[in-house]
């Protein structure tokens, strides 16, 4: 399969390239496409066999929960139950935007698209671009992120293609992704709300507009057993080709840590990789050293994860040390989908300083 590659602009939709990319969605084709959260691969939510195709070309297994995006308010009534109060205050505050909400599946889903659960995740993009394909498609795109399963989601069409390239149909290149981190997913099946990912949308702000809702205890901890309900939840993701070992402490024995195992790895031969902040990259010793950005302001290392997650994957580097961000996770805002992201690509491989 060729996969053809248009380049698209949020400020002016290409009305041609929306009616081509909507038209092999239609007909049970895949196209990736820019969200305001990460690239997602989309397919026709309502279409069994556009799901098998998603999960056949990302590896991902098939009880791994999609999500269906839409483009109109409305559109939420024809594929849920229900629609409980909760969950329009929540769309009505938060949609268009990075927030996914699981609900009870109507029967026009197929559970080829849910993973074989009666839930069903929903969201509103805020990206233009993504609008206008959903809408061009039907109104109803089943979408995980477009990378293959367990490699860091993709920021950048560049790494779209390189794990789709032949697999898929078409990829919009709308550049670099503004958030850089999956939407949060709350779950309103149960009777108080419950945080299952955390991403840009925060709990704080989530309590602003319907009152008390819980966190998932598996966020920051390897799981508790239970079956998952959230996309992405259930097996490895966001993993570099390197080893990755994330060292927390106080900033002076992670500094002094990271150096040691660094230069330990680079006498065996190893080309390591360090991921820092940027009152710190100028104390470490590595082959690479990266920046995920201010410390101050989360959304900087929110957007610049993912990427330089493969950018050491681009240059070769086969050890990884990342300082934590513990105590950002513990003080609200993205801080919590930061380790939470973080925590998945090291397979929670966390060790004090």
């Amino acid at each position: 399969m060729e996969t053809k590659i248009i380049p698209v602009e949020e400020g002016n939709i290409n009305k041609a390239a929306m009616r081509e990319a909507g038209e092999i969605i239609k007909r049970g084709g895949l196209v990736a496409f820019p969200t305001e959260t990460v690239y997602g691969l989309g397919g026709n939510a309502l279409d069994e066999s556009a799901s098998e195709k998603i999960y056949h070309a990302k590896g991902r297994p098939s009880d791994n929960p999609l999500i269906v995006h839409i483009c109109r308010m409305e559109d939420i009534y024809a594929i849920v139950r229900e629609a409980p109060e909760p969950a329009m205050k929540l769309a009505e505050a938060f949609w268009p935007g990075p927030l996914t909400m699981i609900l009870w599946k109507s029967d026009k889903i197929p559970y080829a698209t849910t993973g074989g659960l009666d839930t069903v995740a929903v969201r509103m993009p805020g990206h233009k671009t993504a609008l206008a394909l959903i809408e061009a498609a039907g109104g109803y795109v089943a979408a995980p992120s477009a990378n293959t399963s367990g490699k860091p989601s993709p920021t950048l069409a560049k790494y779209v293609a390189e794990d789709m390239d032949g697999r898929i149909d078409m990829i919009l290149d709308g550049g670099e992704i503004e958030i850089g981190l999956e939407s949060t997913i709350v779950d309103l099946t149960e009777k108080t709300p419950v945080i299952l990912r955390p991403g840009y949308i925060t709990k704080e702000m989530l309590e602003n507009v319907i009152g008390h809702v819980e966190t998932d205890k598996a966020i920051l901890n390897n799981g508790t057993g239970q079956a998952p309900k959230a996309p992405g939840m259930k097996y490895k993701h966001y993993a570099p080709k390197g080893e990755l070992t994330i060292i927390s402490g106080s900033r002076g024995k992670v500094i002094e840590e990271i150096n040691k195992r660094s230069r330990e790895m680079r006498r065996r031969g190893e080309k390591t990789g360090i991921i820092g902040t940027d009152d710190t990259v100028d104390f470490y010793e590595a082959d690479v050293i990266k920046s995920a950005g201010n410390r101050e302001e989360e959304a900087t290392i929110a957007r610049a994860l993912y990427r330089i997650l493969r950018e050491f994957d681009d240059e070769g580097v086969n050890v990884i040390y990342s300082e934590s961000f513990e105590e950002t996770a513990k003080t609200g805002g993205m801080g919590q989908a930061i380790m939470n992201r973080l925590l998945k690509a090291a397979g929670y491989h966390i060790e004090k300083a």
